[in-house]
């Protein structure tokens, strides 16, 4: 049986990677709609409903399951208040489109719905780490509360439109496809430090520990994590499954600059400073999984391998202008 998968926002760094896992994994399709247009209310509800059906209909020739992927989103732990409502907004808006095109489709099958979302973000202010998915979040951060609506608006979906969803909890993503113009995380930042004449500022202690997880293990780990759930819930009904999408191996900011200083052959180009935002930020984020972590068993990228990849990336897009 094929799976057929759309993946919105597929031009980012962690969507592009899950539509690459998709396509080689023989299990699935994916369809490549054209970018939903966020700028017109209009015009992406049509755009939306448009792709739904396409989904549905591939899902429905082949005889097989669907998923959707949302890995779309702008928005950063710095966004202000008002970007991470207006993308919470249009999130709910593409999902009403979901259910109701679902609605109006007595042939739709079985489906899924994953959504990234962030084990920093709503673990910030939790107590008595390794955090897993029983551990209450509570979110320090207006990045964190936003998260933590969207995955509640994903719950709502689900038992409204009767489809299994998957929160992934995804730990610091890192990895080669980071817009320059939007850099997010400690690696890509000093990445891009080590090859510019300005420094990478850091504002939170040197023994921060955090979970880096690479891009392309992650998205293996969505597919692997969606598959299960459309067939969980083949036989089980409709899921909903939170899991944190993680390396398993936390280290602190100042192993991270010492593979740097190894890698690149020099001292990271690094600005230690203070910031009020710094009390958004935990200082042992350790993370586990409990929840399907037979799906935890493979081999990662070594932190080392992967920084040296996403430094030799950045420098490929600089020259790139």
């Amino acid at each position: 049986m094929t799976h057929t998968g759309w993946v919105i926002g597929a031009r980012g760094l962690l969507g592009r990677a899950t539509t690459e896992a998709l396509r080689r994994d023989d299990a699935w399709e994916t369809i490549a709609p054209e970018p939903l247009p966020w700028s017109d209310d209009e015009a992406l509800r049509r755009r939306a409903t448009e792709s739904v059906t396409l989904l549905l209909d591939r899902a429905s020739a082949s005889g097989g399951s669907w998923a959707v992927f949302w890995t779309a989103g702008t928005v950063v732990t710095s966004s202000p208040a008002e970007a991470m409502a207006e993308e919470l907004r249009q999130f709910r808006l593409v999902l009403d489109v979901l259910a109701e095109t679902l609605a109006a489709r007595p042939d739709r099958g079985t489906g899924c719905l994953f959504f990234a979302s962030s084990a920093g973000g709503v673990y910030g202010g939790s107590v008595d780490p390794p955090f897993t998915e029983f551990t209450d979040p509570v979110p320090i951060s207006p990045y964190g509360r936003f998260k933590l609506d969207a995955e509640a608006l994903v719950e709502e979906f689900s038992r409204r439109a009767g489809v299994a969803t998957v929160s992934g909890r995804i730990s610091n993503l890192y990895g080669p496809g980071q817009r320059l113009e939007k850099m997010q995380g400690l690696i890509s930042h000093i990445a891009r430090a080590q090859l510019s004449p300005a420094p990478a500022s850091i504002y939170v202690t040197l023994d921060t520990l955090r979970d880096y997880v690479y891009v392309d293990d992650c998205a293996a780990l969505i597919v692997d994590v969606t598959a299960a759930a459309l067939a969980a819930s083949a036989s089980e009904g409709p899921l909903q499954v939170t899991k944190n999408l993680i390396s398993g191996q936390s280290v602190t900011i100042s192993s991270v600059l010492g593979y740097f200083r190894t890698i690149a052959k020099g001292h990271p180009h690094v600005m230690l400073g203070s910031s009020p935002a710094s009390a958004l930020q935990a200082v042992d984020l350790r993370l586990a999984s409990v929840v399907w972590p037979e799906l935890d068993r493979r081999d990662h990228m070594p932190l080392p391998a992967g920084i040296h990849a996403t430094l030799s990336d950045v420098l490929a897009g600089i020259q790139r202008g």
